[in-house]
């Protein structure tokens, strides 16, 4: 029995793999340990962890002196607790699945000679990784092909593929494409925080299709609480009623009821996908950081199981056409789930288990 310290930022695009890999780890018998930061409370609070410890961390987005000696003081902070949770935790690897809370574990990590190994979910490497990526003993990747940008990773690369949950895997059903007289269930949403583009544009693209087709919609929207009510209403008026929430619980199986998904583009979003079989339209966040977003839609485009939009382009007229051409032509939708479900990756957790054990006991391993 190992003990695995997992060091992840708190949102849903970090924790979900970290959660599939703590409970791949937990199934082999091993302690799991998990280190993040104060937002866990909105998306990890039922992290399979013995023990969840919040380790202090900043991002450098500002580049003002003030905000970044505020930032420096911070990491300064988390990686002094980092290496108080070592000497506490004594962990036999550390495990980051990205963004800036993982740099306080990790560092310390590696003062400690501890085997460390960080996962790159996206298909361009994040800031926080590349950073650490010359440091730890492993990196693994959730994209086949990863731009690692300027890192220069020392030890070894291991594709694995990207974790999803459990509740992901449980979903897994069969697609079947709905017949013209069938109804038709579309999926929007835009990550673990929403996003108001879809509130924008989903609701009037719908009032463009053509009756025959807006009648058979059943629609699953994740909108913002403050967008709830005009969406609501938006709808209403077209004698459409859809299930709209701020987030959903259940949100794997609606993806899985889903003929046709409109959603961002984050990595874990994309695994997700995968691994369900089911054919998307993309709106890759814009201005992100190393458009990491754009690249991840781009590669399950090239594979043949999503529509890349972009937002600078994308209108309700647009959205309009692409889904009526979908939804008149199952046989496509169909092509293209068989193309996502070629990119999943159900067992990429226990792909990652097998790693983390590796760095952990390279002995036994050898």
């Amino acid at each position: 029995m190992a003990t695995f310290l997992l060091a992840a930022g708190g949102t849903g695009g970090h924790l979900f793999p970290a959660e599939a890999l703590a409970l791949a780890l937990t199934r082999r018998g091993h302690v799991v340990d998990l280190a993040t930061d104060e937002r866990v409370e909105s998306y990890g609070k039922d992290f399979p962890a013995r023990k969840v410890h919040v380790v202090p961390s900043a991002t450098f987005g500002s580049r003002s002196p003030v905000a970044l000696a505020k930032s420096l003081f911070r990491l300064g902070a988390g990686y002094l607790k980092a290496r108080r949770l070592m000497r506490e935790v004594k962990p036999d690897a550390v495990i980051g699945f990205g963004g800036y809370p993982t740099v306080p574990p990790l560092t310390a990590a590696v003062s400690f000679n501890v085997p460390t190994m960080v996962h790159e979910a996206n298909a361009v490497m994040g800031r926080a990784n590349r950073f650490l990526a010359s440091r730890v003993t492993a990196v693994a990747t959730g994209f086949e092909e990863t731009d690692f940008k300027d890192a220069a990773p020392k030890g070894e690369v291991v594709h694995t593929g990207n974790p999803v949950r459990a509740k992901v895997i449980d979903a897994v059903r069969p697609y079947e494409a709905p017949l013209s007289d069938e109804p038709f269930h579309l999926v929007v949403f835009g990550g673990s925080q929403g996003a108001r583009v879809f509130s924008d544009l989903v609701p009037p693209a719908i009032a463009l299709l053509a009756d025959d087709l807006r009648t058979r919609l059943h629609i699953v929207q994740q909108v913002r609480p403050e967008d709830t009510e005009r969406v609501s209403e938006a709808y209403k008026a077209m004698g459409v009623t859809p299930e709209i929430g701020a987030f959903f619980m259940d949100l794997p199986a609606k993806l899985s009821a889903g003929h046709l998904v409109v959603c961002r583009s984050g990595a874990s979003t994309v695994a997700e996908l995968g691994v369900l079989g089911r054919p998307s339209i993309l709106v890759p966040l814009p201005h992100a950081l190393d458009n990491d977003q754009r690249t991840n839609a781009e590669r399950l485009q090239a594979a043949g199981g999503a529509i890349l939009a972009e937002q600078a382009w994308l209108d309700p007229q647009r959205l309009a056409d692409m889904l009526a051409d979908l939804m008149r032509a199952p046989s496509r939708l169909e092509l293209m789930a068989a193309a996502a479900a070629r990119t999943g990756r159900p067992d990429a957790a226990d792909r990652l288990a097998d790693l983390a054990e590796r760095i952990a006991s390279p002995d036994k391993s050898a």
